[in-house]
């Protein structure tokens, strides 16, 4: 999948963040980001700019409290189900 504009990730991101009412730059330094580029780089990940690593997003899932395979579901349907389940 080489066109970001389908990856599930950052759409995905930036949804649970809002549920959570968090903004990008708390969430980025609840998940071990520098304070000085969390913002940033949480708005990158959202906008499909740079991929965060696997094992970030786990982190990222523990904080909003829902299944890592949310961020990586295709299916709209489907992420909701997997997001209803709560976190692992």
């Amino acid at each position: 999948m080489s066109d970001k504009s389908v990856l599930p990730l950052p759409k995905r991101l930036k949804a649970a963040r809002l549920a959570a009412k968090l903004t990008q730059e708390s969430l980025g330094i609840a998940a071990g980001l520098d304070e000085h580029v969390a913002s940033a780089r949480m708005s990158q990940y959202e906008n499909g700019v740079h991929t965060p690593d696997y094992n970030f997003v786990h982190k990222l899932a523990k904080i909003l409290k829902i299944p890592t395979a949310y961020f990586y579901c295709e299916e709209d349907d489907l992420a909701e189900i997997i997001a209803a389940h709560g976190s692992n």
